[in-house]
């Protein structure tokens, strides 16, 4: 089996930090591919961020279709690009936010999203509310954090983010904490031991879950939302990715 990891923005080593955690978790004869886009934005840090991001995603997706991989995840807590993803995949596609979310609610009551930025929140309650999780999340906790911060040496913000899971645990009383950035894939077994709950990271169930739905032989079905993008030219700077019949 073969996986394409997909980091929507182009900073490479927090793309081989998601490419890791993803690795660690694969199951014995899965292939992991860890991709950065050739194009974008070096974070994602808003709907004009996400924007840019997709195109670089479908980019990806469309170049998998060639490799022949068997699925892809998202590693974005925006899930940027996941719907026009999915209509040009034969497999599975999956997002880390959907993927979180889905693991929170199979394990525990109510779930809490520690993430960076505060102009970020409205990307994080659209997707709480489009995935049917609204019963499920107790909270979502920014840091106000930049997401680069994550890969400085010497920063604080593993402590800043540790300490807001606590806080999810005793002030929204949660029962688990999602990792609400791809680049805090790292973190996930340091803050499981250090709040004494599950810490969820995306890439990790996304791979997980992409392993599963490919084993079962499940890909992304064609019959309507996600069909095959209708043949039509595309001009300017956007005509290589025409979709073909």
């Amino acid at each position: 089996m073969k996986i394409k990891v997909i980091n929507p923005n182009t900073t490479w080593t927090m793309t081989e930090k998601i490419g890791a955690a993803a690795r660690a978790v694969a199951a014995p004869g899965t292939e992991i591919v860890a991709v950065s886009p050739s194009m974008g934005p070096v974070s994602i840090e808003g709907f004009y961020d996400e924007a840019f991001a997709a195109i670089g995603v479908i980019d990806e997706v469309r170049k998998g279709e060639a490799e022949g991989c068997d699925g892809y995840v998202i590693a974005c807590f925006g899930d940027p690009g996941l719907a026009a993803a999915r209509e040009i995949a034969r497999g599975p596609v999956v997002g880390i936010a959907e993927a979180a979310m889905h693991a929170a609610s199979l394990i525990g009551n109510g779930f809490t999203i520690v993430s960076m930025l505060e102009r970020s929140r409205a990307t994080m309650e659209h997707l709480v509310h489009a995935y049917g999780m609204t019963h499920k999340c107790r909270n979502i906790r920014m840091t106000d954090l930049p997401v680069l911060e994550l890969e400085e040496e010497g920063s604080n913000a593993q402590a800043i983010i540790i300490e807001e899971c606590r806080r999810a645990l005793t002030e929204d009383h949660a029962d688990s904490v999602l990792l609400g950035c791809g680049g805090m894939s790292d973190l996930m077994a340091l803050i499981t031991r250090e709040i004494g709950a599950p810490a969820i990271d995306g890439v990790s169930s996304g791979v997980k879950l992409v392993e599963a739905l490919v084993s079962l032989g499940l890909g992304t079905s064609k019959r309507q939302g996600y069909a095959k993008p209708i043949a039509k030219p595309y001009t300017g700077q956007f005509a290589p990715f025409a979709p073909v019949a």
